[in-house]
C-alpha cells in the first residue's frame, strides 16, 4: 500500500515538473497555430483605409489613474489611426473588484477613479462607444449585484452621456446597433443568466430565439456579437491551470496566497474544471447558457463573438464562426498553448476588427510595447476572417436542449 502511495506521489511530482516545464517555454509568448504561422506575409487588399472599425476591450477595471496605464495610452494611439469611422466595445468588468459601490461605502472612492480613467479617455473618441457589464460590476456576481449594475449604468449617462451601456437596465439582450453599412453590432448581457439573487425579469429562452431571427433576418451583414462571457478559452474560466496552481491552488483566488497544498492542492483545479465556480465555463448555469447560445451561433458562419473574462488574448474559428477573448485590458492570466485555439497570448493588449468596404473583415492584435509600454508594440498576429455572406445552413429549429461542442 506504501509503495502505491510513493509511486503515486512521484508520478504527480513528474507530472507537475513537466507541466512546469512546458509551461515556462511558452508562457508570455505568442502562440499561433501551425495552419497560419504565414500570417505576417498576409495584408489587407484593399487600397483605401477600412470602412469601419472596432476595437474589443475587455477587463479594464483596473487602470492606472495616474496617467500612465499603457492600455490607456494603446486604445489613444487606435483612437487616433481611427478617427470618428470606428467602435470600442468595452467587454464588461470596467471596475474591480466589485462594480461601483454605494457612495458611503469605502471602496467608493478608488472604484470611482479608476472607473473615471477610463471614461476619460474613452470621452476624447468621436466615434461609437459601447459598454457592457461583466460579473464584477454585478458585484461578483453576489445577490445584490442588480444594484451596482444600475449603480455604474446611471453613472455612465451621467459623465459619458454619448455613449451606450447595452443591454439597458441589466437585461439580457439581445440589442443591436448598426455600425456602418454591412456592420452590425449585437450585444447580450451572458451575466444576466449566471446571476444569483435579483435580476430583471425575462425569460430565460426567448433571448436565444430572439438572436436566431435577428441574425437570420441580417444575414447580408457583417455582424459582431458581444458578450462578457467567452464561449471558447484556453484559460482559467475554460478550466486550464498552471502547475503552480495545481501546488499552490489558493493563488487562483488570491495571486499572494502562497499556501502550499501539493496533491490535495489539485482537487480545486479539478472541481473548477468539472464543477465549476459561478464564473467558470464548466458552472451549470454558464454550460446552459453557452449551450445554448452555441446552438443558435453555430448555424451563421462568418458571425465575430467577442468576450473578455479570462485575462489574455485569444482567437478561436469554430464551425466557420470566429471567437474571441480579448481580457487583457488592465490584468494577465495563465493561457494555454494549443488545443483549439488559433492564437493565443499572456499579454496586455486587445483585438481590433476592421471592416473594409471590399467585404474583408481583418482581425488584428494590438499591444503595448515591451521596451516603451507606452508606446505600440509590433504586430504579433493578425487575420483575414472569412466573409459572412458565404453559403450557410438552412436554420435548424432552436432545440434548447441540443448539445455542441
Amino acid at each position: 500500500m506504501l509503495s502505491l502511495l510513493a509511486g503515486a506521489v512521484l508520478a504527480a511530482v513528474c507530472w507537475l515538473s513537466w507541466r512546469y516545464w512546458q509551461e515556462r517555454q511558452y508562457r508570455r509568448r505568442p502562440y499561433v497555430a501551425p495552419a497560419v504561422l504565414d500570417w505576417e506575409l498576409q495584408t489587407p487588399n484593399a487600397q483605401t483605409p477600412p470602412l469601419h472599425r472596432v476595437a474589443v476591450l475587455g477587463d479594464p477595471g483596473a487602470v492606472k489613474t495616474d496617467g500612465t496605464d499603457p492600455i490607456l495610452h494603446l486604445l489613444s494611439f487606435w483612437q487616433q489611426e481611427t478617427g470618428p469611422a470606428g467602435t470600442i466595445v468595452i467587454l464588461g468588468d470596467n471596475i474591480y473588484p466589485t462594480g461601483l459601490p454605494a457612495p458611503e461605502h469605502p471602496g467608493r472612492a478608488a472604484a470611482e477613479a479608476r472607473f473615471q480613467a477610463l471614461l476619460e479617455a474613452l470621452g476624447q473618441y468621436k466615434g461609437n462607444i459601447v459598454l457592457l457589464s461583466g460579473n464584477h460590476d454585478w458585484n461578483k456576481g453576489r445577490p445584490d449585484g442588480w444594484e451596482y449594475l444600475q449603480r455604474q449604468e446611471a453613472y455612465v449617462r451621467e459623465h459619458l452621456p454619448q455613449a451606450h451601456y447595452l443591454p439597458t437596465g441589466g437585461l439580457p439582450g439581445p440589442m443591436s446597433l448598426q455600425l456602418a453599412d454591412g456592420v452590425l453590432l449585437v450585444v447580450l448581457n451572458t451575466q444576466w443568466w449566471v446571476q444569483t439573487g435579483a435580476r430583471p425579469p425575462s425569460d430565460s429562452k426567448e433571448p436565444f430565439r430572439q438572436l436566431q431571427l435577428l441574425l437570420e433576418q441580417n444575414r447580408h451583414q457583417r455582424v459582431l456579437v458581444a458578450g462578457h462571457h467567452p464561449l471558447y478559452s484556453n484559460a482559467l474560466h475554460g478550466g486550464k491551470f498552471t502547475a503552480k496552481q495545481h501546488v499552490f491552488p489558493l493563488t487562483t483566488v488570491n495571486k499572494r496566497a502562497y499556501v502550499p497544498l501539493p496533491l490535495i492542492g489539485s482537487l480545486l483545479p479539478l472541481y473548477r474544471k468539472v464543477v465549476g465556480a459561478a464564473e467558470d465555463m464548466a458552472h451549470p448555469r454558464y454550460r446552459k447558457m453557452r449551450r445554448r447560445l452555441l446552438r443558435v451561433l453555430h448555424q451563421f458562419p462568418g458571425v465575430i463573438y467577442a468576450s473578455g473574462h479570462d485575462h489574455n488574448l485569444q482567437y478561436f474559428q469554430k464551425h466557420g464562426g470566429h471567437y474571441l477573448v480579448s481580457g487583457s485590458g488592465s490584468k494577465t492570466a495563465f493561457v494555454q498553448k494549443g488545443g483549439r485555439a488559433t492564437f493565443v497570448h499572456e499579454y496586455q493588449g486587445f483585438f481590433s476588427l476592421d471592416f473594409y468596404a471590399n467585404g474583408e473583415t481583418w482581425l488584428r492584435t494590438l499591444e503595448p510595447g515591451v521596451t516603451d509600454s507606452l508606446q505600440p508594440g509590433p504586430e504579433v498576429f493578425r487575420l483575414r476572417l472569412q466573409p459572412t455572406h458565404e453559403a450557410a445552413p438552412a436554420v435548424v429549429p432552436l432545440l434548447l436542449g441540443d448539445q455542441v461542442a
